[in-house]
């Protein structure tokens, strides 16, 4: 009920709203494109692969295609230059395991970080988006869980090789979670998207996928620590 009054008194066109929508459609429009570049980088590490991970990539290109659309409808332009900071960071950090061949790091921060981060932004952004907006984002999100099923499937399989390096992988980026939510924190407001539902659901998503990988409860409580006091 508190969502759908907090809905019910969304101006969506109102400058505030826009002026926050520039830069929250940006960040999703951003992360598209690198998850798209990403998975195209991981198909080239994984070569039996190779046909799965172009496919998603194309399905990450579609979803940013979608996005922009969502942007021309409120008749607002994504503020790209900020999006592109924002991820700078997390970009950063996959492009050098990339470059160091570190496939478990590239799946942890694409596969994981980023599709529940998506996940978690996307399920809170639903019930409190324009119709046009909301069709399109509901339809992002069935894919996106696919995506987070790749990484999983393939860490899982090879769990006891690569668990040191998640653990690692996982102290050096998941702070960066918490970085990113506290920047988008008062536009987020804006567009009734509450900072806690976000921190609560990714926590849940990205706990879920490292329970289904293979780690114990207590791993996935030591590992979601990293990064939370700066939540």
């Amino acid at each position: 009920m508190q969502q759908l009054t907090a809905e019910l008194e969304i101006d969506f066109h109102s400058e505030e709203y826009k002026d926050a929508y520039s830069r929250i459609n940006a960040i999703v429009i951003e992360g598209e494109q690198e998850a798209y570049e990403n998975y195209i980088t991981l198909a080239q590490m994984l070569p039996d692969f190779k046909d799965e991970l172009i496919r998603l990539s194309k399905m990450e290109n579609r979803h940013k295609k979608g996005f922009e659309a969502c942007g021309r409808n409120l008749k607002v332009t994504p503020n790209m230059q900020f999006a592109r900071e924002f991820f700078a960071q997390l970009h950063g950090n996959f492009q050098a395991a990339a470059a160091e061949g570190k496939v478990v790091t590239c799946l942890l921060i694409q596969s994981l970080i980023i599709e529940c981060f998506a996940i978690a932004a996307y399920n809170i952004y639903i019930p409190v988006a324009d119709d046009f907006a909301r069709k399109i984002t509901e339809g992002v999100v069935k894919d996106e869980y696919s995506h987070l099923n790749f990484g999983e499937v393939w860490l899982k399989e090879n769990f006891t090789e690569s668990k040191a390096e998640l653990e690692a992988a996982n102290r050096q980026n998941l702070p960066l979670v918490w970085k990113m939510l506290n920047q988008v924190e008062d536009d987020a407001q804006v567009l009734a998207m509450e900072k806690e539902a976000l921190v609560e659901d990714f926590m849940i998503q990205y706990g879920e996928a490292l329970s289904n990988i293979g780690f114990t409860t207590r791993d996935i409580m030591r590992m979601s620590a990293y990064g939370l006091t700066a939540a």
